[in-house]
């Protein structure tokens, strides 16, 4: 997906082509999730974070418990990792 960004900057107008990357809805791990969502800081702080997204998004939680989602699992299914993407966007 490419969006473009145009700034108005002293009567010029400035044109940015940001290209975005799609993530594929497939199994995830739950380091490559939490990564995605969190690039810039360490994994375990990564994981921390997206444990406590999901914890406190009550839907979302209900219903990756009634796929199966318990939170010692290592990898998210493609159903869940839909669910994740539906409540959070993609990465």
């Amino acid at each position: 997906m490419t969006f473009i960004l145009v700034f108005l900057i002293k009567k010029h107008y400035i044109c940015i082509s940001l290209n975005t990357k799609e993530m594929k809805i497939k199994a995830y791990s739950k380091s490559e999730l939490a990564r995605a969502y969190a690039p810039d800081i360490d994994i375990r702080s990564a994981l921390n974070r997206l444990s406590y997204w999901i914890r406190y998004n009550k839907k979302l939680s209900e219903e990756l418990h009634l796929d199966g989602y318990n939170r010692y699992q290592k990898v998210f299914t493609v159903r869940q990792v839909e669910l994740i993407f539906h409540y959070f966007g993609e990465p």
